[in-house]
């Protein structure tokens, strides 16, 4: 079976930076969008970033724009999102996701969408 694994979290002040990375253990056949989900406690889990895996299109929520950057290397089987002017309302566990689906990075970015997910790694900010 699949596995995704992230990497990359960790404490840092606003204003820094952190690059999270999502392997997967092999390629998914018929994968058409890879995408990075935040859950904060006592909130939804939302889509903040998301990748077509051919055409490489990229779809950012509103709240990261301009901050958030998604990359795949697909020889890598591998995501990132390279996040910098982080601030404590990013703070949450940041999720990444596989969807074989048509129109997966239709915005909002739905969980429901996608299909493979990995464990999950912390990124908070203190202010």
């Amino acid at each position: 079976q699949v596995q995704l694994v992230e990497s990359g979290g960790g404490s840092v002040q606003a204003g820094g930076s952190l690059r999270l990375s999502c392997v997967a253990s092999e390629y998914t056949y018929g994968t058409n969008c890879l995408a990075w989900f935040r859950q904060a406690p006592g909130k939804e889990r939302e889509g903040v970033a998301g990748i077509y895996h051919g055409s490489k299109r990229v779809y950012y929520a509103d709240s990261v724009k301009g901050r958030f950057t998604i990359s795949l290397d697909n020889d890598e089987n591998t995501v990132y999102l390279e996040m910098s002017s982080l601030k404590p309302e990013d703070t949450a566990l940041y999720y990444c996701a596989v969807s074989t689906r048509g129109a997966c990075l239709r915005p909002p970015l739905s969980a429901p969408m996608f299909e493979l997910w990995g464990q999950g790694t912390q990124v908070t900010v203190s202010s």
